[in-house]
């Protein structure tokens, strides 16, 4: 197809025949629509009355001297025009002119470099780079034994009970694995205790057929579910004449859940079809998934400076008539700070938006922390459905609950709220059908594992563990502080989370280091730090923490020129946190994924 050139200012724009360029069509629409409306108003007073006249002269004037393809291109043209500068209004507003000038440029510069190593030029080479780091995730993550038997298939004739109890044995003592039992690892593993682990075992053994989809065959199951779900509730302060919720398999579900609660309150209720969700930079992945599995807008909010707190100014500017959600975390996964919820929750009420606190982490350290003595100086903030605005909460009760893997609390202040995560078809061919999660059959002898941990445990069982876990936590925190300067604990975590950064060492070279002692703690990121979550199983370690710490964090000193290893974790991070490697963690984290379902490297 030919094209015409035409000049505007000296600058070119290519023109299809038949059809007129943008800047054309808008200033035909300046000179023939906007200029006279706003000429209109020039001789004229500015009191209300007359402006209003002259609106609906213009109007009736315009409507009678224009075709309605001449109204209909206007006002296509009005609504592109508004939606550009309404939302260049909207992120000025947000994130300041330079904030949006920086957030533009980093936009604009991921896209170019992804581009650039998507190019003839760049590709080849790339793609050997992370075929290399794929082969070496592989390599440290597949782990075998000549002496284990292979089953790519399945055997031809089944093994006896004994030979399969016997390679169950082997394959947890033959392969290399964290040092888990002496609580090196941070979080991961929430240890009850090995009589607790025999009570769990029997309780699945009794219920391990159990599907509480079947609440009519297995009402024993459903009596204990709706008791977990009781009990939490209590423990969170839920109004008790409304206060509701759910089991869920876990925090993600819990949170996924809770989002998709909101969008379709906000939906049913007020007829918002473009969701927001406003969430802080701290709050977990697992919010950036609900919004990207169920079509929500997602906000992520700066944090003060000082506290690492969400800032409560910029949740407010991010507010519109589209926000279903507002989000806080008590603590939250990175740090371990407890968000303002008192005064998110004022911004919730203030709105009419329902407020969600992420308490999957701090479950039950958080809910018994007052009980446990250590609220006597009124440091501890509010956090649960004591505060006005909350409307739901999230609790892992396989964290510091000591449950079964698998086991999470979904509360809600009202009935409404809890309906609308619901899913219900009662046109199904099937017959009536209606589910209370994301899943339809579940395993019964998960939440049977979790009653009998928690009536077993007992409050006061609760009590003592939140104390030994914070005490131990306070100790390691006490330690860093005096004792290593070149470490800075990042805001004032008051729970079982701490997190450290340094501006003296490489910190992510610090983290290796401990690996290779044995240590693994969790690597963050904006700004680089560790972070360590605390479990009962960590509390007789905490004097083998703090002198590997002191150990390595010396030894680095001493040694400022050491450059990390290519493979090193501080390689990695570089590479998620460098615009100019935009696409390539990405690779390597679908590249991790891919090997968990690997029988051998290199397939």
């Amino acid at each position: 197809m030919s094209s015409s050139t035409a000049t505007m200012d000296g600058a070119a724009a290519i023109i299809v025949p038949g059809t007129v360029p943008l800047w054309a069509m808008f200033l035909n629409w300046k000179d023939n629509t906007l200029d006279p409306f706003l000429n209109s108003f020039v001789l004229k007073t500015t009191d209300i009355p007359s402006v209003m006249a002259c609106t609906r002269h213009f109007i009736t004037d315009y409507y009678y001297t224009h075709s309605w393809y001449d109204i209909l291109k206007d006002y296509l043209l009005f609504c592109f025009i508004y939606g550009i500068v309404n939302k260049l209004w909207f992120n000025i507003k947000v994130y300041g002119v330079f904030g949006f000038i920086r957030r533009s440029y980093n936009i604009a510069s991921k896209i170019l470099f992804k581009k650039l190593l998507s190019s003839p030029l760049l590709k080849k080479k790339v793609d050997e780079q992370v075929q290399i780091a794929i082969d070496g995730i592989e390599t440290g993550l597949i782990k075998d034994d000549s002496s284990l038997m292979h089953f790519a298939a399945l055997p031809k004739v089944g093994l006896a009970q004994e030979q399969v109890i016997e390679q169950l044995e082997k394959l947890n003592e033959v392969l290399p694995h964290t040092e888990w039992e002496e609580g090196r690892v941070s979080g991961a593993v929430y240890h009850g205790g090995s009589d607790l682990i025999h009570l769990q075992s029997v309780a699945f053994e009794k219920y391990c057929v159990a599907n509480q989809l079947h609440p009519d065959v297995f009402p024993a199951v459903r009596k204990m579910e709706a008791e977990v779900v009781s009990m939490v509730l209590n423990m969170f302060n839920a109004p008790s004449d409304t206060g509701c919720g759910t089991t869920t398999s876990g925090g993600t579900e819990s949170l996924l859940l809770a989002c998709l609660s909101a969008k379709m309150y906000g939906y049913h209720h007020k007829g918002i079809t473009n969701p927001e969700m406003i969430i802080p930079v701290t709050a977990h992945a697992g919010f950036d998934k609900a919004a990207y599995y169920f079509g929500i807008k997602l906000h992520h909010v700066d944090l003060d400076p000082k506290t690492f707190k969400v800032d409560l100014k910029k949740v407010k500017k991010f507010i519109n008539k589209n926000t279903v959600l507002l989000a806080g975390s008590v603590p939250n996964f990175p740090h371990g700070i407890d968000d303002d919820i008192v005064g998110l929750g004022k911004l919730a009420e203030k709105y009419s938006i329902p407020l969600h606190v992420d308490c999957c982490l701090g479950s039950f350290i958080v809910a018994f922390m007052e009980k446990a003595g250590f609220n006597k100086d009124g440091t501890l903030p509010l956090f649960d459905f004591r505060v006005p605005g909350v409307t739901s909460i999230s609790c892992d009760t396989h964290k510091y609950g000591f449950a079964p893997k698998g086991s999470s609390v979904l509360m809600y202040r009202n009935a409404d709220l809890r309906m609308h995560q619901y899913y219900v078809n009662p046109d199904w061919t099937g017959g009536l059908y209606g589910s209370s999660t994301l899943a339809g059959s579940r395993p019964g002898a998960l939440v049977v594992g979790c009653w009998s941990t928690m009536v077993n445990m007992g409050e006061a069982g609760y009590i003592q563990s939140c104390t030994d876990i914070i005490h131990a936590t306070r100790k390691l925190k006490k330690y860093i502080s005096t004792n290593l300067p070149e470490l800075e604990i990042i805001g004032d975590p008051k729970f079982s989370v701490i997190s450290f950064k340094s501006n003296k060492i490489d910190i992510y070279e610090l983290s290796d280091r401990l690996a290779k002692g044995g240590w693994h703690l969790n690597a963050l990121q904006n700004p680089p730090a560790l972070h360590l979550a605390v479990t009962r199983l960590t509390i007789p370690s905490i004097d083998s923490l703090c002198e590997i710490l002191d150990k390595e964090v010396t030894s680095m000193k001493n040694a400022p020129g050491a450059k990390p290893s290519s493979d090193s974790t501080s390689a990695l991070y570089g590479i998620a946190g460098s615009v100019k490697t935009t696409g390539v963690a990405d690779r390597l984290i679908v590249g991790f994924l891919d090997t968990l379902y690997k029988l051998k490297p290199g397939e």
